[in-house]
């Protein structure tokens, strides 16, 4: 597990901090953000391949606030099918700038922060589309396991429109 979280960790940093190379993307955020709606468990509708997922199925995302006022991440997925080995990471994120509050850090080891950039964000806080920085991470969030495939073609679009290239998206077994 604890190398689970290191090598989340130390990607996430590593990718998060690379500039796009060739057509720029916009990967600007949406101007509100309520914290205490986006709380709650999220499932992982599709993303771009990276290590630290990689052959996971079932992820889901759940956030929660701690404490000291930083936010608790719990990423868990399945090796391979969903019933296979649970894989779990718990981190903690924070927003380093209240003037934009969509522009998230998030950490699962140390003091080693990536981005998370709420980039889209469903009225209702049912989908969101979360990228960083680079163009190297994205990924399409649901409230629920499956969404519709008429949403899910629209948000292909606007992740088109934003310059992503969307043939790279890996859909999530839930």
């Amino acid at each position: 597990m604890y190398r689970i979280v290191i090598a989340i960790s130390l990607m996430f940093l590593v990718f998060s901090s690379c500039k796009a190379k060739g057509k720029p993307i916009d990967n600007s955020v949406v101007d509100t953000l309520d914290l205490d709606r986006y709380l709650g468990k999220w499932y992982e509708i599709a993303r771009f391949d990276h290590s630290f997922e990689r052959g996971l199925v079932g992820v889901t995302a759940t956030y929660s606030m701690r404490e000291d006022g930083k936010i608790k991440v719990v990423n868990a997925g399945f090796e391979g099918t969903l019933q296979g080995k649970e894989s779990v990471a718990i981190g903690k994120a924070k927003i380093p700038n209240p003037d934009f509050p969509s522009k998230l850090k998030v950490s699962f080891f140390l003091f080693f922060y990536g981005d998370y950039f709420v980039m889209e964000l469903d009225d209702d806080y049912q989908w969101a589309i979360i990228g960083s920085s680079s163009d190297k991470y994205l990924w399409i969030l649901s409230r629920t396991p499956q969404i519709k495939d008429e949403v899910y073609s629209e948000l292909l679009l606007r992740l088109k429109k934003r310059g992503y290239d969307t043939q790279k998206l890996i859909k999530v077994e839930q």
